[in-house]
């Protein structure tokens, strides 16, 4: 089986080191070559033509963002994953490059820790990334070649709810993992400005990085769009995005439901987590509710969407071939708990015609 081969670019010796070693340590990656800025990067690309690029935002002679502009109009066929510093400014440009193209980031492990501490950081959260996205590209790859051949596979059989009196839903809940930020971009703004009931979504990312997320879509989008604060109430026409580092769930106070966040343990290796939402909202909202499983890698989600489903929720997934990795998404069509699995362009109107 082919290696995955990965070209680092990053301008500080140190981290360069730290990733070429941390992911040699993996079986199924050959670092190929490594460069001190982007536009020895975009030459090394040319030269060694590698699968997937880890960039640095920040660099010298050409950074990051600069890089990857040109890697999306030279080289569509090669991934790019950022490497970003844990800062409000540090997340605005990987907020800018996510949009770009770079399918992920990660954040570069911060303060005086021991080398040997930040490999592994880079190998636990870096290497499962680039696996999966290796993954999906190449079933998409083979996908496309059947097609072309004419040979066709058949759609997932989805069970829908049985035909009857529809019931109005009063919130939707959405999960959302690697990819996200570019789904949410393309789902969110295509909302009207009045939906009369409120979104809560999941997206993993860190502290920081979603009050970015939250500002970005917001300043698209006819709804509000907010990072979530706890005690607050919710309300109709807007978006509540689970900050970084805090699970988040809805609760009733009085006659109002508000946000609670908390720090308890992660689930599925996750601060917030999806599924730590979906059970709230199944136990507050019962069968008024829509949950979305969109792109992501892993399987949160899937156990909460179950105990919406079991309320009588209605839930979507976003198809594979919309999806930049198929992974949570996976699991709700073949564990048999969609309602409906959609495109990303179709996923506003799907959403919508189930409210």
């Amino acid at each position: 089986m082919a290696k995955i081969r990965v070209l680092v670019v990053d301008d500080a010796a140190v981290f360069r080191q730290g990733i070429t070693s941390a992911l040699k340590s993996d079986p199924e990656i050959d670092v190929i070559g490594t460069a001190n800025n982007g536009k020895v990067g975009l030459q090394k690309i040319e030269q060694l033509k590698p699968d997937v690029v880890t960039l640095d935002v920040e660099m010298p002679e050409m950074d990051g963002i600069e890089t990857l502009k040109n890697i999306k109009s030279k080289f569509s066929d090669v991934g790019a994953i950022m490497f970003s510093i844990h800062t409000e400014a540090g997340a605005q440009r990987t907020m800018e490059a996510l949009a770009l193209g770079a399918f992920d980031f990660v954040t570069k492990p911060a303060g005086q820790g021991s080398l040997a501490a930040s490999i592994d950081k880079i190998k636990s959260e870096l290497i499962p990334i680039i696996k999966e996205y290796y993954k999906q590209r190449n079933e998409k790859l083979l996908s496309k070649s059947k097609k072309q051949q004419g040979i066709v596979t058949p759609a997932p059989v989805i069970k829908k709810h049985v035909a009857g009196i529809k019931i109005k839903k009063d919130i939707i809940a959405i999960g959302v993992s690697t990819g996200g930020p570019n789904a949410l971009a393309d789902v969110i703004p295509k909302f009207p400005e009045k939906i009369g009931i409120p979104i809560v979504i999941v997206q993993h990312m860190p502290p920081i990085f979603t009050k970015q997320l939250a500002d970005r879509l917001n300043t698209k989008s006819k709804l509000t769009v907010v990072e979530a604060k706890d005690n607050e109430t919710i309300m109709p026409d807007h978006i509540y995005i689970a900050p970084g580092g805090y699970h988040m769930e809805v609760k009733t106070k009085g006659t109002d439901t508000v946000i609670s966040l908390n720090q308890k343990p992660p689930e599925n290796s996750c601060r917030p987590a999806v599924d730590v939402l979906f059970r709230s909202v199944a136990a507050v909202y019962k069968n008024k509710a829509t949950g979305v499983i969109l792109t992501g890698m892993g399987k949160d989600g899937f156990l909460g969407s179950k105990v919406m489903k079991e309320q009588g929720a209605y839930i979507i997934a976003q198809d594979q071939e919309s999806c930049v990795v198929w992974g949570m998404p996976r699991f709700i069509v073949e564990g048999n708990l969609a309602d409906e699995v959609a495109s990303l362009n179709d996923m506003t109107d799907t959403i919508l015609s189930s409210i």
